[in-house]
């Protein structure tokens, strides 16, 4: 792997030897400039305006124009001589939580190597501490003349340096986002939690390929091949969620559902959520029936408490009737016994018959 830096970091009065290697390398189909018309390779000539000719690139220098026109010529030279410490030296500022970082301001990694066999023990020191307080380290370096802050972070057990663009580089997202409130239910964001868990699960990222690449390299072998060129079919129209955010959603859930069924399950639990509606209205139902259940059984006491509150007015009459037979009984007594009384006053009362003579 080529070098790309050669330096030391410095952590307070300890000095690692280090050496950068790029992390990264992009792939990509190497494609040329060429003239439509026959093919023709076209080239980048540098050519000299003053002189009116081309001028090899061992010749080309930088420079800079001034406001006022003039121009001021720098070499390889000057930009390697700049009185700036972090030329060769990354210097620790501090250490910090990686949250406290934007991943805005994450530009090129590049992994950390030491430079000689003195430098593994300060190396694994490092990189240890920064394992255990799990923190990164700020810093600042100067790469390919540009000075940019940094990052000391680990991965897979070897330190990386992550270089990242100024603070005042990150543009403002004023105005970006909707500006209007917006009001989210929380069943639509239970829904869209749901579908989230459904499409990461066991979703692994090393599996991604670049589509772009592999078409692009089809279209390549059918023109070498001389044949038809592969057509991407024609997309439909994209379905307006905006009206109906929730149906979108549970279109979306079912057929990640379908991609991933080991998943339905638990989609469906939290999907349950959504047909709390209906429950309402069925428990609504259920409870009006029990109201007409307990206004029935109130009636019903009620008639109940009707009967039993007639029912003592009968015995009441009842015992009425018997009381005036008994009345009317007694009366009959006692006016048979006045009949009898009189009827013996007046046996009582009659003249002694005269006995006859005797003859």
């Amino acid at each position: 792997m080529q070098t790309t830096w050669k330096g030391t970091i410095g952590f307070g009065l300890v000095s690692i030897p280090v050496h950068l290697y790029s992390a990264t390398k992009e792939h990509d189909v190497p494609l040329h400039q060429v003239h439509a018309k026959d093919g023709g390779r076209v080239r980048m000539k540098r050519y000299c305006e003053e002189e009116e000719k081309e001028v090899p690139y061992a010749e080309i220098a930088k420079g800079y124009e001034s406001p006022d026109g003039r121009t001021v010529t720098l070499t390889d030279e000057d930009l390697a001589d700049l009185p700036l410490p972090s030329k060769k030296i990354i210097d620790v500022l501090a250490f910090v939580d990686e949250g406290e970082i934007d991943p805005l301001m994450f530009s090129k990694a590049y992994y950390v190597g030491v430079a000689d066999k003195a430098a593994s023990k300060p190396y694994a020191l490092l990189r240890d501490a920064l394992v255990e307080s799990g923190q990164i380290a700020v810093t600042k370096i100067a790469l390919r003349s540009r000075e940019s802050p940094a990052v000391l972070r680990v991965h897979d057990g070897t330190l990386v340096l992550q270089t990242c663009i100024w603070p005042d580089e990150v543009r403002p997202a004023t105005g970006i986002a909707p500006e209007e409130d917006v009001t989210v239910r929380p069943q639509e964001l239970r829904m869209a939690r749901s579908l989230m868990e459904t499409l990461s699960e066991d979703f692994d990222l090393a599996q991604l390929h670049d589509d772009y690449q592999q078409a692009l390299q089809q279209v390549i072998e059918a023109r070498l091949q001389g044949v038809e060129v592969p057509h991407e079919e024609e997309a439909g129209e994209a379905p307006d969620n905006v009206i109906d955010l929730m149906e979108a959603l549970r279109s979306s859930l079912r057929r990640a559902q379908d991609a991933h069924p080991e998943r339905s399950g638990a989609g469906e639990t939290e999907a349950e959520p959504e047909e709390q509606p209906p429950r309402k209205r069925a428990a609504a139902k259920k409870t009006t029936a029990t109201k007409t259940t307990a206004t029935k059984t109130t009636a019903t006491k009620t008639t109940a408490t009707g009967a039993t509150a007639s029912k003592p007015s009968a015995a009441t009459s009842k015992k009425s009737t018997t009381a005036k037979k008994s009345a009317t009984a007694q009366k009959s007594a006692t006016d048979r016994k006045s009949t009898a009384a009189k009827k013996s006053t007046t046996t009582t009362t009659r003249k002694p018959a005269t006995p006859r003579k005797a003859s």
